[in-house]
């Protein structure tokens, strides 16, 4: 079988590299397809420092009949937390980690496995959370669209949400939109330096935090 491999870069959302499809049909949490593959990138770095805790249940998504089967894996997990200047409901990302944290205000967080941006486009500093949305489409920037276009790969000007979306289930915009916090349709990149910016999460992780986070939260990103 021919083998395809793409290189995909956006301000907000891109992964380094893609797999071959013969290889991400046998990989569990990879797609199959163009746009299904489209964000998925060879990362560095899988596991971070000092490995992951044990893994949670899996915890099975909200779906429905025109949504995707998820995994239903979880890296979440409940861990004692003291550290008071941090108000409930504030997410912080430690970015060395590969970790996200939901200050709880009971002692707890809790911390969830994810990916973060490659070398060069990581970033720091506080925003907080200015849109939400279930399922989110994806409009590529023009700057994209046309160097892809020069490498012989055609990218839509944009893409309904569903099973072949980069941006996975859910998505909580920071800021001006630039940067998201948001699932995969490549759950196995989870815990490398895979992006441009953006905080990636496993599908079921990132449903149940949106569904704690509101409008207005504030997201403290930590290198």
């Amino acid at each position: 079988m021919r083998k395809v491999f793409l290189f995909a870069a956006a301000a907000a959302l891109a992964f380094t590299s893609i797999l071959p499809a013969e290889a991400a049909q046998n990989r569990p949490g990879q797609c199959a397809d163009f746009f299904g593959c489209l964000f998925n990138g060879r990362h560095r770095g899988l596991e971070p420092p000092g490995g992951y805790a044990p893994q949670a249940q899996p915890q099975v998504a909200s779906q429905s009949p025109d949504q995707p089967v998820l995994s239903g894996l979880s890296r979440r997990e409940t861990v004692e937390w003291t550290d008071t200047k941090y108000k409930p409901g504030t997410i912080i990302v430690r970015t060395p980690e590969r970790a996200l944290y939901y200050v709880q205000g009971d002692g707890t967080a809790l911390k969830y496995a994810v990916g973060v941006g490659r070398e060069g486009f990581q970033w720091s500093g506080t925003s907080k959370v200015a849109a939400k949305a279930e399922w989110p489409g994806w409009t590529p920037p023009a700057e994209m669209i046309a160097r892809e276009a020069k490498k012989g790969h055609i990218i839509p000007p944009h893409m309904d949400g569903g099973p072949g979306n980069p941006l996975g289930a859910r998505a909580m915009y920071l800021g001006g939109r630039m940067y998201r916090i948001h699932g995969t349709n490549n759950e196995a990149s989870i815990g490398g330096e895979v992006s441009s910016g953006c905080i990636r999460m496993m599908n079921a992780d990132v449903i149940d935090l949106y569904d704690r986070v509101k409008i207005g939260a504030k997201v403290i990103v930590l290198q």
